[in-house]
C-alpha cells in the first residue's frame, strides 16, 4: 500500500474539536473557562474521570459543549474503562488529512469530526511502582492503552492537529489562541509533537525497565493471582 505524502497543509489551524483524557487534571480549573472564552462554539469530547471533572468545572456551560466519547462513537466503555477511545471514529478524527478528499469522505461517512486537539496524560505508572506496597498487579493495572495511541496518532499528525501532554503547556497554547483567534501555529504542533513522542517514550522505558527487573518472586506472584 502506497503511503499518504502530503503536499499542502495550513500554518494557524482553528481548534474547533478537542479531546481530552488525563489522569493528572492539574490546571483544567483554569485552563477550560479560558479555553471557552476564546473560542465559546469549541467542542470537547472527554471520559470517565476526566468528562466527570469538566462537567464540574464547566457547569451550564457544558450542554451541548461537552460530550462523552461514548456518546460521539456509539460505544459504551469496557468494564473498568479499559476501552474507551480506542475506536475507528476517533482515529479517523486524528489522523485525516485536512486536503485529503478521501479522508473526508470517510469522516462524512460515519458522521465524524477533525479533532484539532488532544489533551493527554497516561496513568502513573511509575508513582504506582514506586510505593512501597506496590504489587506486580498494580503496575500492570497501570499500563495505558489508549492514552499512548491517541498521543502519537495526534503527534504524528502535527500538520493539523495539538497532541498535549503536560499541563505546563496550557498557558503558552492558551495566550497563543488569544493573539490568533482561536488558532494555533504549525510551530506550535510541531513543539507539541516533539515533547508528545518525549512522553510516550519515557512512559514506555518505565515499563520495560520494570519488566526486566521482575525476579522470580514477582513472575511467581503474578501466577498466583491468574491462576
Amino acid at each position: 500500500m502506497a503511503l499518504n505524502f502530503v503536499e499542502k497543509i495550513d500554518n494557524a489551524v482553528k481548534i474547533k474539536n478537542i479531546l481530552i483524557s488525563v489522569s493528572d487534571k492539574t490546571g483544567l480549573d483554569t485552563f477550560i473557562p479560558r479555553l471557552l472564552t476564546i473560542n465559546p462554539d469549541v467542542t470537547i469530547y472527554s471520559t470517565g474521570g476526566t468528562y466527570s471533572k469538566l462537567k464540574e468545572i464547566m457547569g451550564t456551560r457544558g450542554s451541548g459543549t461537552l460530550l462523552q466519547v461514548s456518546e460521539y462513537t456509539g460505544q459504551p466503555e469496557m468494564q473498568g474503562g479499559l476501552v474507551k477511545t480506542l475506536d475507528f471514529k476517533i482515529y479517523l478524527g486524528l489522523l485525516s488529512e485536512t486536503y485529503n478528499p478521501a479522508h473526508q469522505d470517510d469522516l462524512k461517512r460515519v458522521q465524524g469530526v477533525n479533532i484539532d486537539m488532544v489533551i493527554v496524560n497516561l496513568y502513573p505508572f511509575a508513582e504506582t511502582i514506586a510505593k512501597a506496597d506496590s504489587t506486580a498487579e498494580m503496575a500492570r493495572a497501570n499500563i495505558d492503552i489508549g492514552g499512548p495511541c491517541m498521543i502519537r496518532a495526534s503527534a504524528k499528525n502535527y500538520l493539523r492537529v495539538a497532541s498535549v501532554t503536560n499541563p505546563e503547556d496550557y498557558p503558552l497554547i492558551l495566550k497563543e489562541m488569544e493573539e490568533h483567534q482561536g488558532m494555533l501555529s504549525f510551530e506550535r504542533r510541531l513543539e507539541l509533537a516533539k515533547k508528545a513522542f518525549d512522553h510516550t517514550a519515557n512512559y514506555d522505558t518505565h515499563i520495560s525497565k520494570y519488566f526486566a527487573k521482575l525476579a522470580a518472586e514477582k513472575v511467581k506472584e503474578i501466577y498466583n493471582f491468574l491462576k
